[in-house]
C-alpha cells in the first residue's frame, strides 16, 4: 500500500513514508507546542512538491519508495482567508518554500458560514456591508457544517485537506450547532475518508476542550498526534506523541520510540530527536 506523506521529513522516514490513505489525523496540543506548526508545514510541502520538485528535494529530501503525493492539497479555514493564511505560513516557513508552495495550494474561507448567525458585522468578514435583503435571506443559507460536508464530499478524494481549525466549531456551539453534531460530523467523516483514499488532517486545540469532548474526538479519528511543552532546566522543548495511530503506531513501537521532540526551522518543523525506551 502507498503512503501519503505528511510532509514533515524525519517523521515521514521514521514512519515507513507517511499515512496510510483514507486517514482522519486529530492534530492535538497545548498553544504553540507544534500543532498548527506541523498542519501548516503538511500542507506548504505537499503543495512545494507539485510547484517546484528541486526546492522540494532541497527543503524535504526524496519520497519513500512505497510513497506518493497528494493530487491536490486543500486547506480549509471558518474564520480567516487565503491572505491571512498565506501571512500565517511565512511566519514558520521560509519565504522561497511559501512563494512556491502558495500556488498549489486551494484555499476555502468558510467565514460567510461560519459567523452568519452571530453578532459580527458582515463587513468585517466579506468586505462589505450588509443589505435588507442580506438580513432577509440569512436563514436561508447553508449552515457551516453543511458547507464543510458540501466541499469535502467534492474535493477530498485522493487529494490532503487541512482543517483549521476544530477548535472554532467548539467555539461556535449555539442553539443552531450542537456538540453533539460536531462529533457526529467527525464519525461520519472517518468513515467517508476510507472511501475516499486521501489524507484528512484536523487541527485542535486541547485547552478549549473537556476530557469528554477531546475523547470523542480522538476516537472518531483515525490517528492522533498530541503536542505538549517540556520543561527541563532552563529550557523549554516541543514533544510529539503518537497516541493512536493504525497502520502507523505498530512502526513506531517497533523502533521502541515513546516520545518525539520537534524544532521549527526554515523549512518548518520537523523532528529533532526521538526518545526510546532503553
Amino acid at each position: 500500500m502507498e503512503n501519503l506523506p505528511f510532509g514533515i521529513s524525519r517523521f515521514d522516514s521514521v514512519i515507513g513514508g507517511g499515512a496510510p490513505p483514507g486517514n482522519v489525523v486529530l492534530l492535538s496540543g497545548e498553544s504553540g507546542a507544534g500543532a498548527r506548526e506541523f498542519l501548516q508545514t503538511s500542507a506548504a510541502m505537499n503543495a512545494l512538491a507539485h510547484a517546484d520538485s528541486d526546492l522540494f528535494e532541497l527543503y524535504y529530501g526524496s519520497l519513500g519508495e512505497n510513497t506518493r503525493l497528494p493530487d491536490e492539497v486543500h486547506y480549509l479555514s471558518f474564520t480567516t482567508d487565503e491572505e491571512y493564511i498565506g501571512r500565517e505560513l511565512a511566519y514558520t516557513l521560509a519565504d522561497d518554500i511559501v512563494d512556491a508552495a502558495l500556488s498549489e495550494i486551494r484555499f476555502r474561507d468558510f467565514s460567510p458560514e461560519y459567523f452568519q448567525l452571530s453578532p459580527v458585522p458582515r463587513e468585517w468578514y466579506v468586505g462589505e456591508t450588509s443589505t435588507i435583503r442580506d438580513l432577509g435571506a440569512r436563514h436561508n443559507r447553508e449552515d457551516v457544517m453543511g458547507a464543510l460536508g458540501e466541499y469535502l464530499g467534492e474535493h477530498a478524494a485522493g487529494n490532503l485537506v487541512l482543517v483549521d481549525s476544530i477548535t472554532d466549531l467548539v467555539g461556535a456551539v449555539s442553539d443552531e450547532m450542537a456538540w453533539s453534531d460536531i462529533a457526529m460530523v467527525m464519525k461520519g467523516l472517518r468513515k467517508a475518508a476510507h472511501h475516499w483514499g486521501g489524507l484528512i488532517i484536523l487541527l485542535v486545540n486541547e485547552e478549549t476542550l473537556g476530557p469528554k469532548e477531546l475523547g470523542l474526538l480522538t476516537d472518531a479519528a483515525g490517528g492522533t498526534l498530541r503536542f505538549r511543552w517540556e520543561s527541563g532546566g532552563s529550557k523549554r522543548a516541543r514533544t510529539m506523541v503518537v497516541e493512536e495511530f493504525r497502520g502507523v503506531l505498530s512502526r513506531i513501537e517497533g523502533e521502541n520510540i515513546v516520545r518525539f521532540e520537534v524544532e521549527i526551522a526554515e523549512s518548518g518543523l520537523d523532528v529533532s530527536d526521538v526518545r526510546k525506551i532503553r
